[in-house]
């Protein structure tokens, strides 16, 4: 069938998914072909992978040579999550999505075989299915060409290798799953964004979509002016663990306006919201909310894709309060300092005076 696809959403793919017979290489392994890659193709990964976008294998094979071929070509380490088995490749897809913890829209899916590609669009109609004699221009597609690179996006590979070591810990872990996270070591840092920050904001606004509580993309100029605005402080969070660190994962846009502060903008990187950190952000604004003795209002857009977000508001503490179109207004009654979880450490980057109680 043939898949109909709305306007290139410029830099939307965030992983490309690629068979391998006839398409990552000449020929067939499993019928004793000498396979090589194809030309372009190990220039292509390393662009890709230096622009920060992931990649994968959905491939009917069997995995042990498969993936001993790759090694022996030196394109092993490209590749997080492989699929090779003999199943659906539209099963493969879906396993690649859940891994990673993004939407199935930000998948493209490279195949020599129509009834592959058919087959895969049929079941997610949102995957960018792309036949392999594309692989010469695949670079120049608008939705692998984000609007910029940062240091984190070349660096976003080995982030999610390590992300996929702590998943391996996590199930060898015998006992309960907070006595895990304490065994990590997370500490967790805020601090207001400077301008070195700005571009990984805007990439982690754009890049955001499950996370982000109202679903608004701000520019590189937006950014800048909150930053430098007396009435708004954008916070920018980090993580690391023994594991190394996770980046730059949270953003908080805090809006003052006499004695009421409202969060216009809160969203964390799909990569660590399994660590509870969500909440630890809110509390902590929570925190410096009533000890400056304010009210504490925040918007939402509820939809399908931020329903998790929504829950981590409620879980902190917030209310329904108004309604403002589409929107939701929330509000934190401030009864009680808010804790923190006892598996994470919390630092404060807050200039001196303002930093609120229960934080180091």
């Amino acid at each position: 069938m043939e898949q109909e696809m709305a306007e290139p959403v410029r830099g939307r793919v965030k992983c490309v998914v690629w068979d391998l017979d006839h398409t990552l290489w000449d020929g067939i392994l499993s019928e004793g072909d000498e396979v090589r890659p194809r030309p372009g193709v190990e220039a292509t990964l390393r662009t890709l992978d230096e622009r920060g976008i992931l990649l994968s294998i959905a491939s009917k094979n069997d995995a042990g040579p498969a993936m001993a071929k790759l090694a022996e070509l030196g394109l092993e380490d490209y590749f997080l999550y492989p699929q090779v088995n003999w199943g659906a490749k539209s099963q493969s897809i879906a396993r690649i999505a859940e891994a990673f913890n993004i939407g199935i829209d930000a998948l493209a899916f490279i195949d020599d075989q129509p009834f592959e590609r058919d087959e895969v669009a049929s079941v997610h109609a949102d995957v960018l299915c792309l036949d392999a004699g594309e692989v010469a221009t695949l670079l120049e597609c608008p939705e692998l060409q984000p609007r910029f690179i940062t240091d984190e996006s070349r660096r976003r590979r080995q982030m999610y290798r390590s992300d996929q070591q702590r998943n391996e810990s996590e199930q060898d872990f015998e006992g309960p799953r907070e006595s895990f996270l304490a065994s990590l070591g997370l500490v967790f840092s805020i601090a207001p964004a400077d301008v070195e920050d700005l571009r990984r904001l805007e990439e982690l606004v754009a890049r955001t979509n499950q996370l982000n509580t109202t679903g608004r993309i701000y520019s590189h100029a937006e950014l800048d002016a909150f930053r430098v605005s007396p009435r708004h402080e954008l916070l920018v969070a980090s993580l690391e663990d023994k594991y190394g660190e996770y980046g730059k994962i949270g953003l908080a846009l805090v809006e003052k306006s006499g004695r009421d502060w409202t969060i216009r903008a809160f969203l964390m990187s799909c990569r660590v919201i399994s660590r509870g950190v969500g909440s630890t952000f809110l509390n902590w604004i929570v925190n410096r909310a009533r000890e400056a003795e304010v009210h504490l209002f925040a918007d939402m857009v509820p939809n399908e894709r931020n329903r998790m977000m929504y829950a981590t508001y409620r879980f902190a503490g917030f209310q329904p309060h108004a309604k403002n179109g589409g929107a939701e207004v929330l509000k934190h009654e401030l009864a009680a300092d808010a804790a923190y979880p006892e598996y994470v450490r919390v630092r404060s980057f807050v200039p001196s005076g303002e930093s609120p109680a229960g934080t180091v």
